[in-house]
């Protein structure tokens, strides 16, 4: 098969578009043939060797967590998967024309979802229902989404609407106008200092961002409250006792994954993807996603 292929730690150029091994299925996996992937910030971190520490690469390794496509190849004591069926999950080594699953995190793409398209989701938004929650936010209450117009906030406004709550989109000044369009009650601009004094006490934040944007809402939130995070605790937390910190790290759920699809199948949760490129240009695609800007890139095999 045709993957990106890792050789060594560095920049968008270490990543190969080269002839690899075909998988082989073992004991409880399943083989699938890849029609797209995504790219995510943890794709490019374990490229890069800032995650070696806690989640390194054995060169050469492939790479990649997203992943839809088609059952092509059942192993042994796999049951409730078919060849042929449409599935997705968060996986390893996505960025290939074959991948192998265990059967454990595999999913099947709820019908009337695009098969391309469903390549989004999964990592993105099951964070991004995973960091609501973590907020434990309740109907009545407030809480501020901290870089909302991205795939995992726009999930966390997605849930915390469900649950009631009233929803603060925190972006940038640049991204006003696109934070009308996530579902949240009202936005502001969380690179305006005099925006973030005026805010009202918040019962939780769901943080993406970090850095200093993190220290100046941590100090928003009621004593009591939470601030739940995907990037860690603000530098300045242990100056806020009386607010529960709660790091959040992604966790495969089959029954949120399925949720969460069927959402932006009906069209009440919106997952913009702004490219879709073939998956020989991972280094492309990459470097766009280090750039930073609004919505996914897909890669199809």
């Amino acid at each position: 098969m045709k993957a990106i292929v890792v050789h060594q730690y560095g920049g968008p150029e270490v990543l190969k578009f080269e002839d690899y091994p075909d998988p082989v299925p073992g004991p409880g996996e399943v083989l699938v043939r890849v029609a797209a992937t995504s790219v995510n910030p943890i794709d490019c971190k374990r490229r890069a060797g800032l995650t070696k520490d806690f989640y390194p690469m054995q060169f050469p390794s492939l790479i990649g967590v997203d992943i839809a496509g088609t059952v092509v190849q059942i192993g042994p004591g796999v049951e409730g998967f078919s060849v042929g069926d449409p599935v997705f999950a968060m996986a390893d080594n996505t960025y290939a024309e074959l991948c192998v699953i265990n059967a454990a995190v595999l999913a099947k793409i709820p019908k009337g979802l695009d098969l391309i398209r469903a390549a989004a989701l999964p990592l993105a938004t099951v964070t991004g229902n995973q960091l609501s929650s973590a907020t434990g936010i309740k109907a009545g209450q407030t809480v501020m989404v901290v870089g909302a117009v991205g795939s995992v906030g726009r999930s966390a406004v997605f849930i915390a609407k469900e649950r009631g709550a009233a929803v603060i989109a925190g972006v940038l000044k640049r991204q006003m106008d696109e934070a009308k369009m996530v579902g949240a009650d009202q936005a502001v601009a969380t690179d305006d200092d005099t925006a973030i004094a005026n805010l009202p006490p918040l019962d939780a934040v769901a943080d993406t961002v970090g850095g200093r944007t993190a220290q100046k809402l941590i100090a928003k939130v009621k004593p009591g409250g939470v601030f739940a995070s995907v990037v860690g605790a603000p530098q300045n937390a242990a100056e806020y006792p009386s607010v529960k910190v709660a790091p959040v790290f992604s966790k495969f759920d089959r029954k949120t994954l399925e949720f969460m699809a069927e959402a932006v199948r009906d069209g009440k949760l919106v997952i913009p993807i702004s490219q879709t490129l073939p998956l020989s240009e991972a280094a492309q695609a990459q470097a766009a996603t280090e750039k930073g800007g609004i919505g996914k890139i897909l890669l199809v095999p």
